[in-house]
């Protein structure tokens, strides 16, 4: 639906062409003002307040809080923000700025569906963990607004004060996240608070178990938890430096009362391509997550919504969708993407760059527009809560949308790993200079890049492909390479086709009962191994439980339409039933088998032998009617009847 642009030239730092802005949206544009936030505060009262205060969109970011504020005193709905100065006007590209402004006005008229929210309510039960010294002291500031628990190594250091617990005993382990951390300690001795003198303690325990809601680690040795910076309700200061350990205890006393979790992460268990059967495929979310939320459970992989952290990075490398970014949802990320390179076309622009950025990255934009040259006025910035979430698929839809180029610049919390293993995958599948990282933390070098930047000349015919990632994925490859083919692709990649050794297979079929995608398949009619690479995961479980080891994998794009149906890896010639005719079984197979046990003493007979060619059927009929079968049993007495009664009495 059309929106109320209610534009702001910041004192006249900036040039907004109203008109031209509303023809190119179809939004409503009034003139700019020149001081939105101050003098001029009473048109955004006026908007917010008006009959289409829902679809207004003010244009100023930098003042939000003061925008806020006065719609919390007019009692209506804070307004959607859209910045349009950082990242468009202020710039020292001489070239028009109305495209750019065009494609962002479209991506803020985008819907984004509400994220979901998982309550957490944290009752104020704090674990200090530390020698004596800093964690007694932390203790006491921690008392008024904490129930604080101190643990110490050392009996003898014990302070005279009941204002909080302290127990002695070694942390064997922690687990858990901000409001349901348990502990185990070893060793636990308990104050006795009764009796004169210092405090008596109980008799050391092993294995102890607690739970607390807030863990403050100030022992300064290695971290109770992987990514601990990203474990929330786990604080961690090096003891020797006083500013650290006073704000984690600032940040400590706060932890109380009900917070929200966002979930970020939605899964599908039956997608999941983790194991089969007992044997482990794919584990790329497994090796990724830096937190460890994702843990193998039988076939596929659990995630705990506690302990992830949403970097994003198992959505982007799960080649099945069984794990998907959630906050914002994928689909949305790529109708974003879509859009601005639609509309950046559509209002007389070319050759657009996309910028993939975070909030750190919007940070250094801004830094970049106030006090250096900004961002050229082909740049494009896409923010987004975590970086890795934008995978192979998301650049490869931005560069079939019309984008000439991916750049991605990561935060300091973004898993490097994790991107640069994402842009090598979409580098081998579009090929040339079109997706890169800059990662740099200085808004300086950053801007020079990007006007520096050369890339090859975007796609004539943009596509805006649907469906699932991989789809995508594909669907947007196929209109970067019109001419098809095969793109070798980097080890690891979740595209591919599975070889056969024909000569060691010998189509027992484990591997089809078994592929968690079903890219491998049987003829019910005919003794043959089928395999479709479009479906293909690459998971390896086909080539785990082969027992000939007669299949490999091969990491590749097939372009072609080949790719969407199936072929057949390996056929033989079936068996013919000896007895009824009927086709069952492979011929070879039947006779290496029969071959191989001729002469053996329990198929001396020949009619033992003669069994192993017939099917099911008829197998199980000869066996029964054959002499000194070991199934049979002593013949059963004959049913007594009516008659038999009668011919033993005496009367008849």
């Amino acid at each position: 639906m059309p929106k109320t642009l209610i534009t702001c030239d910041c004192l006249g730092s900036q040039t907004i062409d109203a008109e031209a802005l509303s023809r190119a949206t179809g939004h409503a544009v009034a003139p700019p003002c020149s001081a939105l936030c101050t003098t001029q505060i009473a048109r955004a009262a006026t908007a917010m307040t008006g009959p289409d205060a829902a679809d207004t969109i003010i244009c100023c970011t930098q003042e939000g809080r003061t925008f806020e504020a006065l719609a919390e005193e007019l009692d209506v709905a804070p307004p959607a923000l859209l910045d349009l100065r950082d990242r468009a006007g202020w710039s020292a590209d001489p070239a028009p700025k109305l495209a750019k402004m065009s494609a962002l006005a479209a991506e803020a008229a985008l819907h984004a569906p509400a994220g979901r929210m998982l309550d957490v309510i944290s009752e104020g039960l704090c674990l200090v963990l530390g020698s004596a010294e800093v964690a007694l002291a932390a203790a006491e500031q921690l008392k008024d607004h904490l129930g604080v628990t101190v643990l110490l190594e050392d009996a003898s250091e014990i302070p005279d004060t009941r204002a909080y617990d302290v127990v002695v005993g070694r942390l064997r382990r922690a687990s858990g996240a901000l409001g349901q951390f348990e502990v185990v300690i070893d060793a636990l001795q308990q104050v006795v608070p009764g009796g004169r003198g210092g405090f008596a303690l109980t008799e050391p325990q092993d294995g102890g178990r607690s739970q607390c809601d807030i863990v403050l680690d100030l022992r300064g040795g290695q971290p109770l938890f992987p990514a601990h910076e990203k474990r929330e309700g786990y604080l961690r200061a090096d003891p020797t430096h006083a500013p650290a350990v006073g704000a984690a205890i600032l940040a400590a006393s706060h932890l109380v009362g009900i917070f929200e979790k966002p979930l970020y992460i939605r899964a599908e268990p039956l997608l999941c391509a983790h194991s089969r059967a007992g044997q482990t495929g794919c584990t790329r979310c497994l090796d990724l997550c830096p937190t460890g939320a994702i843990l193998p459970d039988g076939d596929h992989v659990t995630i705990d919504p506690m302990i992830c952290a949403g970097c994003g990075a198992c959505s982007a490398a799960c080649p099945s969708g069984a794990v998907s970014y959630d906050a914002p949802p994928v689909d949305l990320t790529m109708r974003r993407v879509q859009t601005l390179a639609k509309a950046f076309l559509d209002a007389g622009g070319h050759a657009p760059h996309l910028l993939v950025h975070d909030a750190h990255g919007a940070e250094m934009v801004r830094l970049s527009a106030r006090h250096g040259r900004g961002l050229p006025a082909d740049v494009i910035p896409l923010e987004l809560p975590a970086i890795g979430a934008f995978g192979h698929a998301e650049a490869l839809a931005a560069l079939a949308a019309g984008f000439a180029s991916v750049t991605l610049l990561p935060g300091p919390g973004a898993d490097r790993d994790a991107v640069a293993a994402q842009v090598a995958l979409a580098s081998a599948i579009a090929g040339e200079s079109r997706i890169a990282v800059l990662d740099t933390p200085d808004p300086d070098a950053m801007s020079d890049t990007l006007y520096g930047e050369e890339a090859p000349a975007p796609l004539a015919s943009p596509v805006r492909p649907m469906g699932t990632r991989r789809q995508i994925a594909r669907q947007a490859a196929r209109a970067l390479h019109p001419e098809g083919g095969t793109l070798p692709l980097p080890e690891g990649a979740p595209y591919g086709a599975v070889l056969v050794d024909t000569d060691a297979c010998t189509l027992c079929l484990s591997c089809v009962s078994l592929c968690p995608s079903g890219a491998l398949g049987d003829n019910p009619d005919l003794p043959q191994l089928r395999f479709q690479e479009d479906a293909c995961l690459q998971c390896g479980i086909c080539a785990t439980v082969c027992p000939e080891d007669a299949i490999t994998l091969e990491p590749r794009f097939n372009l072609n339409e080949s790719a969407l149906s199936q072929e057949v890896l390996n056929e033989e010639e079936p068996f013919a039933c000896i007895e009824c005719g009927s086709l069952f079984g492979v011929k070879s197979t039947i006779d290496r088998i029969t071959e191989k046990l001729r002469g053996h003493s329990m198929f001396a007979d020949g009619e033992r032998l003669r069994m192993i060619q017939m099917c099911d059927d008829c197998r199980i009929n000869a066996q029964y009617h054959s002499q000194n079968n070991p199934l049979t049993g002593p013949e059963r007495p004959r049913p007594r009847t009516t008659d038999d009664y009668l011919s033993k009495r005496r009367d008849h």
